[in-house]
Order: structure tokens, then C-alpha cells, then sequence
């Protein structure tokens, strides 16, 4: 991936052919590969991810092709934040589940997401408990905040 390109998955990760209809349809963004592959293996089988992006320019663009049903989105990554990227996303109502993934439990970031419209804020860290319910709170029309990050305020 170069710079603010995004992939689209030709295969769907983690399904048959039979279920692919009936799995939500996951962007992911993150500056990190590592994380994506991390990522990537927490969403299988349970969601289709349907393109990668490394930056937020791409994020948007991935977004604007693929129309997922999910996005998520590291919240510091280059050229555009997550949360800025975030905030587009939900004001050009391409897609209303957005969950942030962050190093960062400080109050005015995770505020800072929440007026964005982001619903999910998921520390790094907890990703691997929390990320799945996370996604699942937001696709149902709730919000979900990392048990660390929790105490914040409105969840």
C-alpha cells in the first residue's frame, strides 16, 4: 500500500462462500502492520474485512469504495487523524459504526472522538477483549468504551 491508497480484499477473509452476506463488513485503518494483521486475526470468522488503509486519506477513500457496515480506525496515523477522518465519515453518513482503536486513554482525545461521532473508543491494549464486543455494541446502535478508558463519562 503507498501512500493514501487503500486495498481492497478480493477474498473475504474468514467465511464461506455461504456466509459471506450475512457478516458485517469491516474497513480497518491503522498505520502499523503488525496491528492490522493483529486486528485482522481478532475479526475472523465473525466479520468481512473488506479493505485496508494506512492512512486517513486512504481511510476515506476506502470508505467512499467499499461502503462497509464497520470502520476502524487507528486514531493517530499520517496525514489525517482517525478522528478527524472519523468525523467526515459520520457528517457524509458513508457509515454511522465507527470505533476508534488508540495507545491513548486521555480524556480530551476519547472526548474529542465522541463529539467526532465516533462511537467505540478501544484501547490498543484491550483490543483483544474488548474489540469484538466493541463492534458488536456499535453495530447494534450503542457505544462502547474500553474498561481502562470506562470511568471517562458517557459510555
Amino acid at each position: 500500500m503507498g501512500n493514501s491508497q487503500f486495498l481492497a480484499l478480493a477474498s473475504p477473509t474468514g467465511a464461506s462462500a455461504g456466509t459471506l452476506r450475512k457478516l458485517p463488513r469491516v474497513v480497518l485503518a491503522d498505520d502499523n502492520a503488525d496491528v492490522i494483521e493483529e486486528i485482522r486475526a481478532l475479526l475472523e470468522p465473525d466479520f468481512r474485512l473488506v479493505s485496508l488503509a494506512t492512512d486517513g486519506n486512504a481511510l476515506l477513500q476506502a470508505v467512499r469504495a467499499t461502503r462497509p457496515d464497520l470502520v476502524v480506525t487507528d486514531v493517530q496515523m499520517p496525514g489525517r487523524s482517525g478522528i478527524d477522518v472519523g468525523r467526515q465519515i459520520v457528517q457524509l453518513g458513508l457509515c454511522n459504526a465507527v470505533v476508534a482503536l488508540s495507545l491513548h486513554g486521555d480524556p480530551q482525545l476519547i472526548q474529542s472522538a465522541l463529539d467526532a461521532g465516533i462511537r467505540g473508543y478501544v484501547l490498543k491494549d484491550d483490543a483483544g477483549e474488548e474489540l469484538i464486543p466493541a463492534l458488536r455494541a456499535v453495530l447494534s446502535g450503542g457505544r462502547y468504551l474500553s474498561n481502562g478508558v470506562a470511568g471517562f463519562g458517557r459510555k
